[in-house]
């Protein structure tokens, strides 16, 4: 899939969710409307697993993980950004969520998870932080973090 031809298929997503508060009714709606297994998770999994294999997505390195933005916010995106991150049973940096993160997990190891939650979708609310952690496995996870906005800060002690 191209960068464009992503872009387009996230904007599908963007859409519905634009404006919404990013809160626990919105982890419901998104689960519900895109549970693992919906041709749009299908859709969204198989063109991470397929652009990482072809290159242009986790292009970076480092501790462990393999990352990279691959889309700026921009209008057709509705402000939000995308990183798509593979890890594999760490955590990893602390960060907080000016204006909230919306995660999605794709299981590569099946049973994986992403702090603690299955293969689907998990909304953290503004000012929310934490070392996001994939355990049991190796996985995919697609942010989407509107306006771009994400803070790496120390961990508490």
């Amino acid at each position: 899939m191209s960068p464009q031809d992503f872009e387009h298929l996230i904007a599908g997503v963007t859409n519905p969710i634009a404006g919404r508060p990013l809160d626990d009714a919105l982890d419901a709606w998104l689960n519900a409307t895109w549970p693992n297994g919906s041709p749009t998770f299908a859709a969204l999994e198989n063109a991470c697993r397929e652009d990482v294999a072809n290159g242009w997505m986790c292009q970076r390195e480092a501790g462990g993980l393999r990352y990279g933005r691959v889309i700026k916010p921009l209008p057709a995106t509705h402000g939000f950004s995308v990183d798509v991150v593979q890890m594999k049973d760490l955590a990893g940096p602390h960060h907080t969520h000016p204006h909230g993160e919306i995660d999605l997990l794709m299981p590569i190891t099946p049973g994986a998870t992403f702090d603690g939650r299955p293969a689907g979708w998990c909304v953290y609310g503004p000012g929310s932080a934490h070392r996001p952690t994939v355990a049991n496995g190796e996985a995919l996870v697609l942010y989407l973090l509107p306006q771009g906005a994400i803070e790496f800060t120390p961990a508490p002690a």
